[in-house]
């Protein structure tokens, strides 16, 4: 019988009702003519670009031609070839928020301070105007930078075309509820100015004293909970909530008002959370698959919502050593040199997103996937005997070039040099071996609190795509007469998995 292996993730409060982890894939949907109603992608891998300067990368920003970045504290400016210059000193550590207005470029470092650099003239410095009190986020609109007071309500622009110029009239306040502004974005002309409670929308009216103005009814009870969460998509916002009845609610907008996106079990993980004011969030687009990735640094946890198909997984970084997932490395997003690039937040790598590459910068890429063995509904509680399980993937993939057999014996790395002279840098992972690609199947019988041994198989050397990867004689299901698998891996491969079935047959105990 087919077991269901496809879908989202879901890991409920309690795991006896569900759970279903996925971390480090994807699913994609197969309209029609497809072997399967979908099947399961591996996310893509870190391809390192550059390293540009110290890190942590606080920000990036694409104009003309070249990539801005900010790198501990530095702003540099990055070539096609990726080749860069440090353009000048950017204070504080914190995330920074960018916009540009054709020629320059202004940088908000909140508290620490705003910078401005002239593309065309090269010059690059503080913004020091009397009357200009600090950005907390910036953006642009009809020749003026747009951007909000750190620790009150105002909302302000500069001169037209000039960031450097601050007329100390030229701001309001968004009073349509008492709470400070944490958070801003410029979608589609119109302003959206975020609160702790609550969210209102300006637009710009032409007005000679002030230019924004607020749109009647364009108001709501929504705020948000984590500045640099706010990032924009498939023509709409994306945010982390919080209003005066709780927080950690995901919301996507729907017109002027909030729509929930997020899960029961995504809002239980993140209400568990001791800190998620510190969230980051960025967008971007893959083969047509438009993802949110919201980072939760303090909790050391990445989320993310294929907004194609509505459905959430974990993005991981993987310790081999411990076998511990961690928080996504990328810590900002910008689309340059017709790539995705992130930068990574605990040094100045750049990386390319590739659905080719295959681990994070040479360091292993884990990937995970457990599900119920029978589908809903299906379980009548009886002691079930599993004879096989069945791996419906794509097999034969392998490893490349390596035609030897490696064991560690430590937590450590090796560096083994082949035959071809290829030197492969190889982190402390169970199963790790040759041309031949192994995937870990292990299970749980009560509801997924413990679990058994592993159970390393095969998928295949290169060019097997025949192969068949099965586990046989898999025991009784006991205790609470269910069961949950899990799969996962770490070899450098093309992992899609279509489905899997399971021969079992239940007793009459």
């Amino acid at each position: 019988m087919k077991t269901p292996i496809l879908g989202a993730s879901y890991v409920a409060r309690s795991v006896n009702a569900a759970d279903n982890r996925m971390v480090n894939l994807f699913p994609e949907a197969v309209p029609e003519g497809g072997k399967e109603a979908g099947f399961l992608n591996r996310a893509p891998g870190l391809r390192l670009l550059a390293t540009v300067g110290t890190g942590p990368v606080r920000g990036m920003w694409y104009h003309n031609g070249y990539l801005y970045a900010v790198s501990g504290t530095q702003l540099y400016k990055v070539t096609p070839t990726y080749t860069y210059i440090a353009l000048g000193t950017v204070a504080g550590t914190g995330p920074v928020s960018m916009s540009d207005n054709g020629t320059q470029i202004f940088i908000a470092a909140g508290t620490a301070g705003s910078y401005i650099y002239n593309t065309g003239t090269n010059v690059f410095g503080p913004i020091t105007d009397p009357d200009f009190e600090g950005a907390l986020q910036v953006g642009f609109l009809d020749g003026y930078f747009v951007y909000i007071q750190p620790n009150s309500q105002s909302v302000w622009v500069t001169s037209l075309l000039d960031g450097t110029s601050i007329d100390p009239l030229d701001f309001a306040s968004a009073e349509g509820s008492p709470d400070n502004l944490v958070g801003m974005i410029i979608d589609h002309r119109e302003v959206w100015l975020f609160g702790q409670n609550s969210v209102e929308v300006w637009y710009n009216a032409g007005d000679p004293d002030f230019p924004l103005t607020r749109i009647q009814g364009a108001f709501n009870e929504i705020g948000c909970a984590a500045t640099f969460s706010i990032a924009k998509m498939d023509n709409s916002l994306f945010w982390l909530g919080a209003d005066v009845r709780g927080q950690g609610v995901v919301y996507r907008a729907n017109g002027y008002s909030g729509q929930r996106v997020s899960t029961h079990a995504v809002e239980w993980q993140i209400q568990q959370y001791s800190t998620i004011s510190d969230a980051i969030g960025y967008t971007y687009q893959q083969e047509g698959h438009f993802f949110y990735v919201l980072t939760f640094p303090s909790a050391n946890k990445t989320w993310v919502l294929d907004i194609t198909t509505n459905s959430w997984h974990e993005r991981a970084a993987y310790n081999g050593a411990t076998g511990e997932f961690l928080r996504h490395r990328s810590n900002c997003q910008a689309t340059f040199n017709n790539e995705v690039v992130v930068g990574d937040y605990d040094n100045g790598n750049l990386y390319a997103f590739d659905l080719d590459v295959y681990a994070d910068n040479g360091i292993s890429q884990r990937w995970l996937r457990s599900w119920r063995a029978i589908s809903p509904g299906d379980n009548d509680l009886k002691r079930t005997a599993h004879h096989s399980l069945t791996l419906d993937c794509e097999a034969g993939v392998g490893l490349e070039g390596a035609e030897v057999y490696i064991t560690l014996l430590a937590e450590t790395e090796a560096t083994i040099t082949t035959e071809s002279g290829l030197d492969l840098l190889l982190a402390y992972t169970p199963g790790v071996q040759g041309s031949e690609s192994e995937v870990m199947l292990r299970w749980s019988d009560d509801g997924g609190h413990t679990w058994s041994n592993e159970h390393w198989r095969s998928m295949g050397k290169i060019g097997q795509y025949g192969y068949r990867t099965i586990w046989r004689r898999l025991g009784m299901t006991v205790k609470l007469r269910d069961r949950v698998y899990e799969l996962s891996g770490t070899d450098p491969v093309k992992i899609v998995i279509v489905g899997a079935h399971i021969d079992a047959s239940p007793t009459n105990a």
